[in-house]
């Protein structure tokens, strides 16, 4: 599942190349029928919160798409790529296209219920001035494992399964440990390291969560097998105390911990 920095790396791009013009949109196969409704519109802005994007068109006009597990964009100059499997929307201009296929919700969202999803949303790392107040209130009251209270979209938006397990694993936190045990400190500390980390993979298309200093191998750039502490390493070596990586069933979700380096 795309996690927030691919999103607002969506948002950045589509922005860029659509946002003040007038543009095509249709749905070849079908699977978005209101196409119609936006085609010929002027696309206003493109607004990015967690996983979701929303596509401001006016007049209550906003198309929401949650890409979920399986959705994703491709995008390119014009001319239009022939139309081939389950291709659920295209928006293009004279000159740029993107295309969407799959995804779990790809609707026309007024802008009441746009704000109502806003506010079921927990801050987001990557919003310039969001405040994590109200996330570190929630998990300090609760007895739910950090792990699964760092992948709830109502504590925090946008984390998804890599950033969840290497954010604990760098602030040296184990996954189980229940919320409320989890101290003011460690998550100031997982904030601020989500904002930097997420910025940098807005940047940078490989999840890069591993210091220089850590990795066996120096230099750029980074191999494939080094840019993750534990995320999908279970059975292989801590690279900062040789431990083998741990991994469990959570919230639905696999996460990944070092016995070692994050105590329980």
């Amino acid at each position: 599942m795309p996690e927030g920095n691919e999103i607002h790396r969506f948002a950045e791009r589509h922005a860029a190349a659509f946002a003040g013009k007038r543009v095509g949109v249709d749905s070849p196969n079908g699977g978005f029928p209101d196409a119609d409704v936006l085609d010929g519109r002027k696309l206003i802005g493109v607004e990015a919160i967690g996983k979701h994007l929303g596509y401001n068109f006016g007049r209550d006009l906003i198309l929401h798409v949650h890409l979920g597990m399986y959705g994703t964009f491709k995008g390119g100059k014009l001319p239009l790529l022939p139309v081939k499997g389950a291709l659920r929307l295209r928006i293009y201009t004279k000159t740029d296209w993107i295309e969407l296929r799959g995804g779990t919700d790809t609707s026309i969202f007024t802008q009441a219920k746009w704000e109502s999803l806003l506010k079921r949303l927990g801050p987001d790392p990557l919003i310039p001035g969001s405040d994590p107040k109200p996330a570190f209130e929630k998990i300090a009251k609760r007895n739910t494992p950090i792990g699964a209270l760092l992948m709830d979209q109502s504590v925090f938006a946008g984390i998804g399964n890599i950033y969840r397990a290497e954010l604990l694993y760098r602030a040296r936190t184990h996954p189980l440990r229940p919320g409320k045990n989890v101290t003011p400190a460690a998550l100031k500390g997982i904030w601020n390291d989500a904002k930097k980390l997420l910025r940098e993979g807005v940047k940078n298309t490989r999840y890069v969560t591993t210091r220089p200093k850590d990795r066996p191998h120096k230099g750029n750039p980074v191999l494939e097998e080094e840019l993750h502490y534990v995320y999908r390493r279970h059975g292989k070596p801590c690279f900062v105390c040789g431990t083998k990586i741990e991994r469990a069933d959570l919230a639905g979700r696999t996460v990944y911990w070092c016995p070692t380096c994050q105590k329980d």
